[in-house]
């Protein structure tokens, strides 16, 4: 088998896949501009809840560690299990008594995000290329990378664009989800 004949299978079972699961990616898909929406909406409570949200999210799991290593002290690694329970509970708490913090790092967070979901979508755009409208998946990965650039080249900006970019990039990445799956839904008809 040829590369370009493993290519092809690989992109005709990318493609079957999207046009089994369309009515789950269509759901997907407005999901997220439902979501892009409220963010757009409410761009400081989105920051807010998140920073929070990843606050009892990093306290909870390092008092679970933590309570996990009870009576362990011979075990591997204690230690840096500790370390890491303990580092994992005080970010936490860090979070949780000043978002704005927690904001901070979600800026430089987001922007790792940002281009890793970018560089995704760009490849599977790219993997069920000849797919119709294959192009609005691949101009939410472009836009998922610009977003991730202009992130690390402006770190000090405010939490109100933190807000609108998460609110524009899930609407971005909705619409191309359920356009996606709306064609292919017409396709199997």
């Amino acid at each position: 088998m040829t590369l370009d004949a493993a290519a092809e299978a690989m992109r005709d079972a990318t493609r079957k896949t999207v046009r089994r699961s369309s009515f789950l990616f269509l759901i997907q898909g407005v999901l997220l501009v439902l979501a892009g929406a409220l963010a757009l909406v409410y761009p400081l409570v989105t920051n807010v809840a998140v920073s929070v949200f990843l606050g009892w999210m990093l306290l909870v799991s390092g008092i679970v560690q933590a309570v996990s290593l009870i009576g362990g002290g011979k075990t591997p690694n204690f230690w840096l299990q500790l370390i890491s329970a303990a580092l994992s509970a005080i970010v936490g708490f860090l979070f949780l008594r000043n978002p704005a913090i927690g904001v901070g790092v979600l800026v430089m967070l987001m922007s790792v995000f940002f281009m890793i979901e970018g560089i995704s979508k760009t490849i599977f755009s790219l993997t069920i290329r000849p797919f119709p409208n294959w192009g609005w998946v691949l101009a939410s990965g472009i836009l998922g990378i610009l977003i991730a650039v202009w992130l690390l080249a402006n770190p000090g900006m405010g939490l109100l664009t933190l807000g609108i970019l998460i609110g524009v990039q899930l609407i971005a990445e909705g619409v191309s989800i359920a356009t996606m799956a709306w064609m292919a839904r017409k396709e199997t008809r």
